[in-house]
């Protein structure tokens, strides 16, 4: 068992290796809460955490990036075997320390883990992935870093914010990616309430209240989406009903025109002779 401890603006980074013949089970807990991001490297070693009498368990682990809040009651256990050795990097502050953070990571904690910085029990896990090439290619040379002295903090300084830098970069990318699914599935869902109900749509306003969120973004982001004005995509809808209910359906002009909306005769021919090329009394 290797394990190296070094404190860098008001960060510790942890570097843990073992490896064994047989089997051990390696334990360690932190003596005060922390905020912490644990970068598994080229091992595959098993992990339980344990707290409270619960049991969190990852069998896989290499290539896992898992950032957590934990205090002092919380268990981390590694079950090293022969073919599944223990490479793990820590990078741990405390909660206190946030503000001192010098390129700015207490605010992207915030940003993107702010569960961790405001937790709610012992042990609170914040996103697991794997991590990118780059982020692997960061985590080795920590572990062959060969430097001693003051070249040796130099390069676990410039190291570790390459690392962290990755790092805040993935979850930025998740959480943009996570943002414009929720709003797609907002945008899609405005979409199939005007097609239920072509006759009586709601208004803009009711369709954006409806759906959570702002006239503004339904606007921009239903065209984005369809490629036109939300009203215009409800006209295209209105008429193409139309065409089908007079052409297939052979009802007459005035109930095509009052069965998706039209008071108005000369409004719907209007409309539908711009739309089509001839007016409905040509189909």
């Amino acid at each position: 068992m290797n394990r190296e401890i070094i404190d860098i603006n008001d960060c510790i980074i942890l570097l843990e290796e073992a490896s064994t013949d047989t089997t051990l089970i390696d334990s360690c807990f932190f003596d005060e809460p922390v905020i912490a991001i644990a970068f598994y490297g080229a091992g595959d070693v098993s992990l339980n955490v344990k707290y409270n009498g619960k049991t969190k368990t990852f069998q896989h682990t290499k290539g896992m990036v898992l950032s957590f809040y934990a205090d002092e009651k919380v268990t981390f256990e590694h079950h090293v075997s022969a073919d599944k050795p223990l490479q793990c990097l820590v990078i741990a502050t405390t909660v206190k320390n946030l503000d001192k953070l010098p390129n700015g990571e207490g605010e992207f904690l915030e940003q993107f883990l702010y569960q961790l910085v405001h937790p709610k029990d012992h042990y609170v896990e914040g996103t697991v992935f794997k991590m990118n090439p780059e982020m692997f290619l960061l985590v080795d040379q920590f572990f062959n870093n060969t430097y001693e002295g003051g070249i040796k903090m130099m390069f676990y300084k410039s190291y570790m914010s390459a690392l962290l830098s990755h790092y805040f970069g993935e979850l930025a990318i998740q959480q943009s990616t996570k943002i414009n699914t929720k709003l797609l599935e907002k945008i899609n869902l405005a979409h199939e309430i005007l097609l239920s109900d072509l006759e009586n749509p709601p208004s803009l306003t009711e369709l954006a209240h409806t759906i959570g969120t702002n006239t503004n973004t339904l606007k921009k982001e239903f065209k984005a989406q369809f490629g036109v004005p939300v009203f215009k995509y409800l006209q295209n809808e209105r008429l193409k009903k139309a065409y089908n209910l007079i052409k297939k359906e052979q009802k007459t002009i005035q109930e095509a025109a009052w069965a998706v909306g039209y008071d108005s005769l000369g409004s719907f021919s209007n409309a539908f002779e711009k739309k089509f090329g001839y007016r409905p009394s040509q189909v």
